[in-house]
C-alpha cells in the first residue's frame, strides 16, 4: 500500500514538473527552465521518498512518529537542527544582505546565532528530561494539563501557520524563478511532498530529510565559497580592499550602518531572533528525538558549530559576489552594471554559483534551495500536527485515554489538513510581503512560548493562572503590535499612519508576558497554586537527573 501511494505521488510530481513550460517572467527578465536544477531536485526527491518508505516501516508507535523513538544521536540531531535553522531565506536573503549592506548582515546573523547559547545552557538538558513529545509537556508538567496544553498548542499553531505561509510563498517565488515552473504548481509540489514525508515517515523521515538537506547545503555553500574566494588568493585583506574600492558604501561597508540607526528596533529585533529561536516549536521538538540529556546538549553544540560555520560562509559569499557578480554585466538587466539584478536582489547567491561553477553548480544550489524549503516545511507540519494530536486531542479532548493508533491517525489527518491549509494560504498570499510573517513567527515564539517555558522550568511560583495570562498575553500582544506596525497597518492594509511606531514586537510583548505571568501567579492564593508550587521540587529533581524521563524506545 505504502509503495503504491509513493509511486502515485512520484508520478504526480513528475507530471507537474513536465509542465515546467516556457520561461517565466522573473523580476522583469525572462528566466529559462533550469533543467540542471530540476534533474538534481528529482534525484533528491527520489532519495527522500526511499527514506520515507524505509521510515514508514519503522514508525509503529507515537514515540516513533513524534520523536523517531528517541534513537537519533547527538551528531545526527545537531545536523537536523542546523537543517531546520538554515532555510532558503538564510542562503539567499543573508547573502544578498551581505552583498548590499556588508557588516550589517553579520550583525543580523549574530542576533540569529545568539539564541543557541540560551538553549544550550538554560534549556537543552531540562527539555529532554522533562518533555516527551512537545514543549507543552514541560509547561503543563505540574500545572492544569487541559488549560495550559490548550494555550501552548494555540501559540505553537500561530507560530507554525505564519512560518508555513512565509516558507510556502518563498518556495513558490523561488521555484518560479529558478526552475521556470508555474507558481501554483510549485506550491502544490511542496505541499504534497511535505504531506508524504510527515504522514508516512513521521519524525524518522523528517529528520533524515533534514540531515541530507543540511549536508547538501553545507557542501554547496562551501564549494561556491572556495571557488569564489580562490579568485582573491584566499586573502581576506585583498578581498576587502577590492570590495571597498567598488562598493557604494566604500570604507563604511565593514562598519555598523542602517541596521543600528534605530536602536529600539535593533534591540527588539535582536531579542526576537534570540529568544524566538528558543520558542520555535519545530526546533524545541528536536530535543525529544535523542536518547538522553547528554545527547541533547551535544546536539545543540553540533548545531551551533554547523550554523556558525554556514553564517561565515554566506557572509564571505556576499562579499565575493560584490566583485564577481556586481562587476559582471551578464547578471544585470539590459547588460548594464548597477541596474537591477536579473531575478531580483535575492538571487545574488545563485548568480555567484553560476559565475564560479557554471550551470551545474547553479543547478545544485537551486535544487538545494528547494530542498531546504521542503525540509523546513516538513518540520513545521510535524510540530503543528503534534500540537493538534498530542496536546489537544489526546490530552485535552480524550483526557489521556486515546490509544497510540488513534493519536497517530489524528496526527496524519492533522498533517494533511495543515498541508492543504499551507497550499491555500501560499496561493492566497502570493503577492504579499512575507517579511512581517517571519517577524511575527519569531515575535510570537519569543513573547508567548519562551516566557512561559522558561518560567515553568526555573520558577516554582508559576501557577496555572499565571501561565495562562502570560501565554495568551504574549500571543495577543505580539500579534497586535505587528498588526498595528507600519509593515502591516500601512503597507498591507493601506492606512495612513501606523498605530505602533516599531516593526518588531519582542521588546514590548516579552515584558508583557513575563509581568502578567509574575503578577497573576503571585496574586494567586488558591490551594491549587500552593500545590503547584510544592510540586516544583519533584520537577526540579527530574530536570536535573532525568530520573523518570522517557527513554529511547529503540
Amino acid at each position: 500500500m505504502m509503495s503504491k501511494v509513493l509511486s502515485a505521488l512520484s508520478l504526480l510530481l513528475l507530471h507537474g514538473l513536465a509542465f515546467a513550460g516556457p520561461a517565466m517572467d522573473a523580476g522583469g527578465a525572462k528566466q529559462a527552465t533550469n533543467w540542471h536544477a530540476i534533474i538534481m531536485f528529482l534525484i533528491f526527491v527520489a532519495m527522500t521518498m526511499g527514506i520515507t518508505y524505509w521510515a514508514a516501516s519503522r514508525t509503529k508507535s507515537t514515540a516513533d512518529f513524534y520523536t523517531a523513538g528517541g534513537g537519533i544521536t547527538g551528531f545526527q540531531n545537531g545536523l537536523a537542527i542546523a537543517g531546520d535553522y538554515m532555510s532558503a531565506a538564510t542562503l539567499l536573503g543573508l547573502t544578498a544582505m551581505a552583498y548590499t549592506q556588508g557588516y550589517d548582515a553579520y550583525i543580523y546573523m549574530l542576533a540569529f546565532f545568539a539564541g543557541w547559547p540560551v538553549i544550550l545552557f538554560l534549556m537543552a538538558e531540562r527539555l529532554r528530561n522533562l518533555g516527551r513529545f512537545t514543549f507543552a509537556d514541560i509547561t503543563s508538567y505540574r500545572l492544569d494539563q487541559g488549560k495550559v496544553r490548550t494555550m501552548a498548542a494555540i501559540s505553537s499553531l500561530v507560530v507554525v501557520v505564519f512560518y508555513l505561509i512565509a516558507q510556502m510563498v518563498g518556495a513558490g517565488q523561488l521555484i518560479k524563478l529558478l526552475f521556470g515552473l508555474d507558481y501554483n504548481i510549485a506550491i502544490f509540489v511542496v505541499g504534497i511532498l511535505m504531506m508524504v514525508y510527515v504522514t508516512f515517515g513521521g519524525m524518522v523521515a523528517t529528520t533524515w530529510v533534514q540531515i541530507i538537506k543540511a549536508c547538501m547545503l553545507l557542501f554547496g555553500g562551501t564549494v561556491t565559497l572556495i571557488l569564489a574566494y580562490s579568485q582573491f588568493g584566499f586573502s581576506f585583506t585583498e578581498l576587502l580592499q577590492k570590495v571597498e574600492a567598488v562598493h557604494k558604501l566604500g570604507p563604511k561597508l565593514m562598519a555598523p550602518g542602517s541596521l543600528l540607526a534605530d536602536p529600539v528596533t535593533a534591540i527588539s529585533l535582536g531579542l526576537g531572533l534570540m529568544f524566538g529561536t528558543a520558542g520555535l516549536p519545530h526546533i524545541l521538538m528536536r530535543f525529544f528525538t535523542v536518547g538522553n540529556a547528554k545527547e541533547a546538549r551535544k546536539s545543540v553544540l553540533y548545531a551551533s558549530g554547523f550554523v556558525g560555520f554556514f553564517f561565515n560562509v554566506i557572509f564571505l559569499m556576499g562579499l565575493c559576489a560584490v566583485i564577481i557578480v556586481g562587476q559582471n554585466p551578464d547578471f544585470f538587466e539590459g547588460g548594464e552594471v548597477g541596474k537591477k539584478l536579473i531575478g531580483g536582489g535575492n538571487m545574488v547567491a545563485m548568480h555567484l554559483a553560476k559565475a564560479v561553477g557554471g550551470n551545474m553548480l547553479l543547478g545544485f544550489l537551486a535544487a538545494v534551495a528547494f530542498a531546504t524549503i521542503l525540509a523546513v516545511v516538513a518540520g513545521l507540519a510535524l510540530a503543528g500536527a503534534s500540537a493538534i494530536s498530542h496536546d489537544i486531542y489526546a490530552r485535552v479532548i480524550r483526557k489521556g485515554q486515546a490509544t497510540e493508533a488513534e493519536e497517530i491517525r489524528v496526527s496524519r489527518f492533522a498533517t494533511i489538513g495543515l498541508g492543504l491549509l499551507a497550499i491555500v494560504l501560499g496561493i492566497m498570499f502570493e503577492k504579499m510581503n512575507i517579511a512581517f510573517m517571519v517577524g511575527l513567527a519569531f515575535g510570537v515564539a519569543a513573547a508567548a512560548n519562551f516566557p512561559v517555558l522558561i518560567l515553568s522550568m526555573y520558577w516554582k511560583g508559576l501557577s496555572t493562572r499565571g501561565a495562562l495570562w502570560g501565554g495568551y498575553g504574549g500571543v495577543i500582544s505580539a500579534v497586535l503590535f505587528v498588526l498595528f506596525s507600519k509593515s502591516v497597518w500601512v503597507d498591507v492594509l493601506g492606512n495612513k499612519a501606523a498605530l505602533f511606531p516599531y516593526t518588531q514586537p519582542a521588546l514590548f510583548a516579552m515584558p508583557i508576558a513575563f509581568i502578567l505571568a509574575y503578577v497573576m501567579s503571585k496574586s494567586d492564593t488558591s490551594a491549587r497554586a500552593k500545590a503547584e508550587s510544592d510540586a516544583f521540587e519533584d520537577q526540579y529533581v527530574r530536570a536535573q537527573t532525568g530520573f523518570g524521563a522517557s527513554g529511547a524506545s529503540h
